[in-house]
């Protein structure tokens, strides 16, 4: 279910500090939801960053979690996908928001899972389980990804199928963007998986990389730090377990400072 604002009050004054009014609400499954919120005219980001966000707590101080932000950095709004936790103490009350609401947006972007942290090369990998998509999500929708590489390849792991709905919708809309459809053509290659409920492939990525699945579905023989980028973000047990097999093929950890052939984020776990 879609919830959308359709008249915004320009005249109401900020309720809270760096306020962002919600646009759009939309419920993916009782597990997972999207929103978005105007874009404050001064913010500037790289796809693939993350920023603080959030509501008054009761103690009147603001509270206050990393969210990557899914939309790309040319767009003139901010979406976010987040999990509901029913006794988390922000997630429980952020999935009630509706259009016209405010949240708490900090104006302050950050993250590694950018272009500049890494090295160049011919293929990228977008490596996500559950809400991790979220970055990817900006960055299969940035001109610069399809400038940059040759093929792009977006997994995602998900314990359900209708968990998998957010970046499938995403991914099928692509080919009618007017900005950038004819620039991801046949580029773009959408693996998803699922762990619990039945589906056309099953399993956890990881597993289909370390037996060989993954690249013989692909049509890849050649994994390695020579061709291969990669971006990570998922539980703190996924992305660790995705270094090892990264490092195991070769492949280096970067940073904005120090580009390489990867990169983990680590301010989301969920």
């Amino acid at each position: 279910m879609t919830q959308t604002a359709t008249q915004t009050d320009s005249t109401r004054a900020p309720a809270l500090p760096d306020a962002a009014t919600v646009t759009e609400v939309r419920h993916w499954t009782d597990r997972l939801f999207s929103f978005k919120v105007e874009r404050p005219r001064s913010l500037r980001f790289r796809s693939g960053e993350f920023v603080m966000i959030g509501l008054l707590g009761d103690n009147g101080k603001p509270l206050l979690r990393a969210y990557s932000i899914a939309s790309p950095s040319w767009a003139d709004e901010l979406e976010f996908y987040s999990i509901k936790v029913q006794d988390g103490p922000l997630t429980s009350r952020l999935q009630h928001i509706q259009p016209g609401d405010q949240i708490i947006l900090r104006p302050k972007p950050v993250g590694t899972l950018v272009h500049d942290a890494l090295l160049p090369g011919k293929r990228i990998w977008f490596f996500a389980t559950g809400t991790g998509i979220a970055p990817f999500a900006s960055l299969i929708r940035d001109p610069q990804t399809y400038e940059d590489y040759e093929q792009v390849y977006l997994t995602h792991t998900c314990r359900d199928v209708a968990e998998l709905d957010y970046g499938r919708e995403l991914v099928e809309s692509l080919k009618d963007d007017p900005l950038i459809g004819e620039m991801v053509g046949d580029k773009l290659t959408y693996y998803p998986t699922t762990t619990r409920e039945e589906s056309p492939r099953m399993g956890r990525v990881t597993t289909l990389i370390e037996n060989g699945t993954l690249f013989s579905e692909l049509g890849i023989a050649d994994f390695g730090p020579a061709t291969d980028r990669a971006m990570v973000c998922g539980s703190l047990a996924f992305n660790m377990d995705m270094k090892a097999i990264l490092e195991g093929a070769g492949l280096r950890e970067g940073a904005n400072s120090e580009p390489a052939e990867y990169v983990v984020e680590k301010a989301f776990v969920g």
